[in-house]
């Protein structure tokens, strides 16, 4: 099939480029274009619009059949815009499983759940020394428990990397970790835990509810989770002191998100929903 992959690649690590990996990867003939590129041109078999936060411009109607891949239906302000844009695509995909279920209720569309993903070849456990008691890449987030929990984390585990680097820069930092903290904001599964588990670190998340966790992760076998900062503490500590139970469950997880959870499945996952197999 010939695939028109559509998203603003301003940034290496936007989930656009691993996609276009993933299209790749499986050999498809496709190819790449910005969403206010005036000469999309037709004759593709599908149009995939994949979110890159940036609801400026939409793809035109003309281009069929279409489908658009939603990430930031967690967030008030995208959600409405991607509501918005929703309307005209023939098939709908929500990063969040809530997303997805809160979009086909509020458009009548229906609106696949497609969870984000890891890609191995990025996302790399580089086989080195496990240096690091702990890392998180990313920021503190406004106006959430985030940001204090790090100055926390910062304080109490100082072999630690916790902080922004560069994309490339990831997998050796999360190689070099023996665990990788979470804090979702607003209860979505993201990109960093299926990036911290194919790295070969131990996942430790805080809990989230009702949005497919469950049907993704077994806590204790394959991600830990914890529920306040005190739970939090006591299961760093507890894995930090216990190298056997830590790499086995870290082993888990980066078993099941090498295996099952990468862009390549959920390229393929939503390929088929829109009749290509």
């Amino acid at each position: 099939m010939k695939l028109a992959l559509i998203f603003n690649k301003d940034r290496e690590d936007t989930i656009g480029c691993y996609f276009e990996n993933a299209a790749g990867a499986l050999k498809l003939d496709y190819g790449h274009f910005w969403t206010n590129d005036p000469a999309i041109p037709a004759g593709y078999d599908l149009y995939l619009r994949i979110d890159h936060g940036d609801y400026k411009y939409d793809i035109p109607d003309h281009l069929k059949p279409c489908a658009f891949y939603a990430i930031d239906t967690h967030l008030e302000k995208p959600y409405r815009k991607i509501r918005a844009q929703a309307a005209h695509y023939d098939y709908l995909f929500c990063a969040q499983k809530s997303g997805a279920e809160k979009i086909s209720r509020d458009t009548g569309k229906k609106a696949c759940w497609v969870p984000i993903a890891c890609d191995p070849e990025t996302h790399k456990d580089l086989g080195i020394k496990r240096r690091l008691d702990l890392a998180f890449v990313g920021t503190e987030g406004k106006k959430n428990p985030r940001g204090e929990l790090l100055k926390a984390l910062s304080r109490r585990y100082t072999n630690s990397f916790i902080g922004r680097a560069e994309s490339r820069l990831m997998s050796n930092i999360y190689s070099s970790a023996k665990i990788g903290f979470n804090y979702s904001i607003n209860n979505d599964i993201n990109m960093r835990m299926f990036e911290v588990m194919s790295c070969g670190a131990l996942l430790v998340t805080n809990r989230i509810s009702d949005n497919g966790f469950e049907e993704l992760f077994s806590e204790d076998e394959n991600v830990i989770v914890y529920d306040n900062k005190d739970s939090l503490f006591a299961k760093i500590d507890r894995f930090l002191s216990d190298d056997k139970a830590r790499e086995k469950i870290a082993g888990a997880g980066k078993r099941l998100a090498v295996s099952r959870y990468t862009y390549t499945d959920r390229l393929k996952m939503m390929l088929e929903a829109c009749g290509w197999k």
